[in-house]
């Protein structure tokens, strides 16, 4: 059964690019609002848009397709809804082959309208109209379009407030009798209290300093053994003898043989990195965008899918190819093409020949990649992927005696690829998670992860040891030794894993699994835990008790984090200072729960508004201790002043200890 990806990198494309493209495009669609009174009990707030050539805005009532128009009340006194958003003149309709349906959108300019009962002599309405726009290339994340007003009448008709069922609540409202109806609230500034006052000065006079980033290292290497694995698939390596036989056959000219050679290896590397520019320019822009990605429930479900669907391409369930007519084209140009341009064509032609087991390794790469919150690090991961799949035909080329040592293909690496099927369904769960975790929906709690991730493992043993067999596996009467050893391995951690059922803490996967606050049934409940997730709330208690503070800046989907609560606050030395001398405060930065009160905050000289708990608690780092990065640990006196410089992702339990003792110091001496 062969599926074309065609359909597969188009919905890939259209979600990544609805989620992030808007940070880093300039806006190109234009919003005024105009709100007029009809009567002496009706209102209407009209949208006018417009909108840049190649741009489209979707319409209203769309169902399970692109992002359409819709309006929502945040807070109103003395007005209700009257009927639907109205879409105006103009309105086109055709079939959209990526989301499979016809939608109806506008071109150039667009209106929508929405009429207001009044309800009351005095009213105050604030609202938003939310829309989606895209262009044959990208999309916009849902923006939004704020409007208020307010007014007075002599005499209303009386009729009663009712909201139609039909008009759908605002996305990141709590319930209804939170938000509507209330005023937004100025979050205190530094004028009104010493927790929010800006610190980073006095973090700098600890000594703190940006910290150098390992993370684009990490992710070079871990690019470079994606191209390691991906050059033993069977799509990569039989292939590597016939090109470079060709290059040393082409030419008598050896010296122009190993030229050839080199610049074809050049043109894969060029290839991949402009798939990775590609991604690092559809990128959100700054770690809030980053965190905001990488938590958003959407996109970690589209890549949960997006892996189970390579998992089972690689465990023999289909085989994903790219349309025909690329790789005849591209096969076309290099035959009739000559110099650099025949070569470059040639190795766009092993991209795409080599899709159906490159694609789910790069897949997977891009994945892991949204969560390591460098902005390049799309761009980083593909150089390494690229100069590790590229490496061999350079080296073959200089030294052609080497083929004949190269291992023959055979069934081994078709077992590769099913090891690699099982390895991404693994890491699907672990995407799933983060949304999961972030949007408080309890559908994959620590028990639940491992379960599924043992039996995982344990099916993993057991096909490499030949209990199992699975499509495209060759007959055999015997386990290789290093089959053998990769069974023992997988086997092995499964069995690690069983104890967490009842809550080992289990070091070597705190990174992935959910945290263990997660998990119902635990024996052993002597793990640190925060006492407090709200600022306000832990410091209060603090300054009630006298004990200094620990701010733990973390989230959901930060895999350092994790490893940092297992590996040094669960140490008995830690733990003791933790629980006895600390108030241990843990600000989730990607925290969806809707705030009961949106909160009106000024920031660089812009009004933005925090609808969040996540948003404000990023709002408090960033604006208080000039930080964006997690983990981030702040030592803090009950009046919130620093007591020490920052900390951050480091294991070293004996430095972590240092900086809290050294936090104490200070806090005694103050």
């Amino acid at each position: 059964m062969r599926i074309s990806a065609k359909t597969l990198l188009l919905l890939c494309l259209a979600v990544c690019i609805s989620l992030s493209a808007g940070a880093q495009l300039a806006d190109p669609v234009h919003f005024t609002t105009a709100t007029r009174q009809l009567s002496d009990n009706r209102l209407e707030v009209t949208f006018r848009a417009t909108i840049d050539d190649g741009w489209h805005v979707y319409s209203t009532d769309l169902d399970g397709g692109p992002t359409p128009a819709t309006f929502t009340l945040e807070e109103h006194e003395g007005v209700a809804l009257d009927g639907n958003l109205k879409a105006g003149a103009g309105e086109k309709q055709e079939f959209d082959p990526v989301f499979n349906m016809p939608v109806r959108y506008f071109e150039r300019s667009a209106t929508f309208t929405q009429r207001l009962k009044i309800t009351a002599p005095k009213y105050k309405v604030k609202g938003y109209l939310e829309y989606g726009a895209c262009n044959d290339q990208s999309c916009l994340p849902p923006t939004q379009v704020e409007f208020s007003t307010a007014g007075e009448v002599k005499q209303p008709e009386p009729e009663a407030a009712a909201q139609p069922a039909t008009v759908p609540a605002a996305p990141d409202s709590t319930a209804a009798a939170d938000t509507l109806g209330s005023q937004p609230v100025t979050l205190v500034s530094s004028s009104d209290s010493l927790w929010w006052q800006p610190s980073a000065d006095v973090l700098k006079a600890y000594g703190d300093t940006a910290p150098a980033s390992r993370g684009l290292l990490m992710v070079f290497l871990l690019g470079l053994l994606g191209g390691l694995i991906a050059l033993v698939t069977p799509c990569v390596w039989p292939v590597i003898p016939m090109t470079v036989s060709f290059f040393l056959h082409r030419s008598d000219d050896r010296r122009r043989a190993l030229r050839e050679a080199l610049l074809y290896g050049l043109a894969i590397v060029v290839i991949y990195v402009g798939l990775g520019l590609l991604v690092t320019l559809l990128w959100p822009t700054g770690s809030n965008g980053l965190n905001a990605l990488s938590t958003n429930a959407v996109f970690n479900l589209f890549l949960c899918v997006l892996l189970v669907v390579f998992a089972a391409s690689f465990l023999g369930g289909f085989e994903l190819t790219l349309p025909s007519s690329w790789n005849n084209k591209a096969n076309a140009k290099a035959d009739t093409s000559s110099g650099l341009v025949s070569i470059f064509f040639m190795a766009l032609t092993l991209v795409l020949v080599s899709f159906s087991c490159t694609g789910p390794i790069i897949g997977f790469l891009l994945a892991g990649l949204s969560t390591t919150g460098e902005v390049l690090s799309a761009t980083v991961g593909m150089l390494g992927f690229a100069l590790a799949l590229a490496l061999p035909f350079v080296l073959f080329a200089l030294f052609p005696s080497w083929l004949k040592k190269m291992p023959k293909s055979g069934g081994w690496m078709n077992t590769v690829k099913v090891v690699l099927g099982f390895i991404e369904l693994a890491f699907a769960l672990k995407f799933f998670s983060v949304a999961d975790l972030a949007y408080g929906w309890h559908l994959l709690d620590r028990e639940v992860f491992l379960a599924l991730w043992i039996v995982i493992f344990a099916l993993l043993g057991a096909y490499l040891l030949g209990w199992l067999r699975l499509p495209g596996d060759e007959p055999a009467d015997h386990t290789s030794v290093p089959r053998f050893f990769l069974a023992l391995i997988s086997l092995a951690f499964a069995v690690y894993m069983v104890p967490g059922l009842w809550g080992a803490p289990l070091k070597a996967i705190s990174a992935f699994s959910p945290p263990l606050y997660t998990q119902d049934f635990r024996l052993d409940r002597q793990s640190v835990e925060a006492e407090f997730r709200d600022y306000e709330a832990g410091m209060s208690y603090a300054l009630a008790q006298g004990k200094p503070v620990l701010l733990d800046f973390t989230g959901f989907g930060c895999v350092n984090c994790r490893k940092m609560e297992q590996a040094v606050w669960n140490d008995s030395r830690v733990q003791s200072v933790l629980k006895d001398k600390y108030v241990l405060i843990s600000l989730y930065v990607d925290d969806k729960t809707p705030l009961p009160r949106r909160l009106e905050v000024t920031e660089n000289g812009r009004q933005r508004t925090l609808r969040t708990v996540g948003d404000k608690w990023s709002y408090l780092q960033r604006t208080k201790f000039g930080a964006q990065t997690q983990p981030f640990y702040v030592l803090v006196d009950n009046a919130g002043r620093p007591l020490n410089r920052s900390y951050g992702y480091d294991e070293s339990v004996s430095r972590f200890l240092d900086f809290l003792h050294q936090g104490l110091e200070n806090y005694e001496t103050k």
